[in-house]
């Protein structure tokens, strides 16, 4: 009992880890798939507005990001042609010295991909730019093009990816084949194109397609040595930080139908060797029929399935959304006015209540002023000087600070006070002692 429930406790976890899994693996594909055929001008999912493949022209219309596509096409194809040659040399010296001598000379070629691309980046300028001085070129020259610093500069690493491709793939390979065709009379050049070449037919293959996709995606040195121009990738980046749109979810449409189909095709040529080589093609009923035969063929598939997309490019461009966001902006016109309609009553409810009314009397101060309604708001107003308020502090200096003191008409006789403590000066400095007698 314990051991079944443990058996299914370790299932349950199982799935939900491959469910977590795939969820991460590919929500992010989905949820860009899907927001490429949301009308919202920013990619999202919720709320939903209309259907649309819009977003696919604007992505075509884009004349950066398009001139971006086709310098990176250019300079792939570029780095392809040079890239794997050199990668083969490099392989096959690796392969013909002594394993001395081998381990040094791994060493200096694998360090290019070692070596940041920021630092390869600056490093292609500076060399190259030292070369065009050198040789007395100007600033429109060769070596300051900004296509020919990056295809050197991705050259310089992506050329050993392409060796290690070919040194898995000769590590396979048996020397005494090529031994005997020059015994039998071959010469090393037919040798090599003969024997070592079929060999590595695969390989080159998986080199050149690896070399394409690190020249197409590369960014880190591609920024530098691209200098004013622009690839697909550096266009594509400066598009997302200065901000995105669903156009960035069809090009992701775009690349993910792309694969799809590449590795259907790759999938289906796989399998169709595997029958040939073990000879169960001729048994095979998919084979014996010519149509199934057809069907299942790599091209016959490659067929199909681009069909199948062209049907959808033409589906999706015959459709119309204009009509539903037309619908949708009406709503949205008619939410502001309700909007504004009610903020509109709300100001009016809070100034008809700030408004005082009429006939409610004034409400005595509960705290009266100690200086006697000198600072009141309306005592200012002319002919409406405030009765000053009755004192319950009396002032210790007889009233000489009283504001009606200073008044022409209301200035009231001084009172001598007696003194406690007389002067011995008798009246000499009495204050009224200087004034002129009658």
């Amino acid at each position: 009992m314990s051991g079944s429930s443990k058996s299914t406790g370790g299932g349950l976890f199982a799935i939900g880890y491959s469910l977590l899994f795939f969820a991460f693996l590919f929500g992010p594909l989905i949820i860009m798939t899907i927001t490429a055929f949301n009308s919202s001008s920013f990619p999202r999912i919720t709320p939903w507005e209309c259907f649309t493949t819009d977003w696919f022209g604007a992505l075509i219309r884009d004349q950066r990001l398009m001139s971006g596509l086709s310098t990176s096409v250019g300079i792939g194809i570029g780095v392809v042609a040079i890239s794997v040659p050199l990668g083969l040399a490099g392989a096959l010296a690796l392969s013909e010295v002594s394993p001395r001598l081998r381990t040094a000379l791994y060493s200096v070629l694998i360090i290019p991909i070692l070596v940041p691309g920021v630092v390869l980046g600056i490093s292609t300028i500076v060399f190259w730019g030292s070369v065009g001085r050198l040789f007395g070129g100007d600033h429109g020259g060769i070596f300051y093009n900004g296509t020919f610093l990056t295809l050197a500069g991705q050259v310089t690493f992506i050329a050993a990816y392409a060796m290690l491709v070919f040194i898995a793939r000769l590590q396979r390979f048996d020397p005494t084949l090529t031994e005997a065709a020059l015994d039998l009379g071959a010469t090393p050049g037919q040798a090599f194109r003969k024997i070592l070449m079929p060999f590595l037919g695969p390989a080159i293959g998986s080199a050149a397609f690896m070399a394409l996709l690190a020249s197409f995606e590369n960014y880190n040195t591609t920024v530098f040595t691209i200098l004013s121009g622009n690839t697909f990738t550096t266009a594509l980046a400066s598009k997302v930080r200065l901000g995105t749109d669903p156009s960035l979810s069809a090009l992701a449409v775009i690349i993910i139908a792309v694969t799809l189909i590449g590795a259907m095709i790759n999938e289906a040529h796989n399998r169709r060797q595997e029958l040939l080589r073990t000879g169960r093609a001729s048994r095979s009923r998919l084979y014996t029929n010519p149509v199934t035969r057809w069907l299942t063929h790599p091209a016959g598939i490659g067929i199909i399935l681009l069909g199948c997309a062209a049907a959808l490019v033409y589906a999706g461009s015959e459709h119309d959304s204009r009509a539903c966001r037309a619908d949708l902006i009406e709503q949205k016109r008619a939410v502001q006015e309700r909007l504004l309609q009610e903020q509109r009553q709300r100001i009016e409810e809070q100034k008809r209540l700030q408004q005082p009314s009429a006939t409610t009397p004034p409400q005595p101060s509960n705290n009266p002023s100690p200086f006697g309604g000198a600072f009141s708001p309306g005592g200012l107003a002319p002919g409406a000087a405030p009765a000053p308020a009755p004192s319950t502090n009396p002032s210790p200096f007889g009233g000489a600070f009283n504001p009606s003191a200073l008044a022409p008409e209301a200035a009231p006789a001084p009172t001598p006070v007696p003194s406690a403590n007389p002067s011995p000066f008798g009246n000499a400095f009495n204050p009224g002692s200087l004034q002129p007698k009658p």
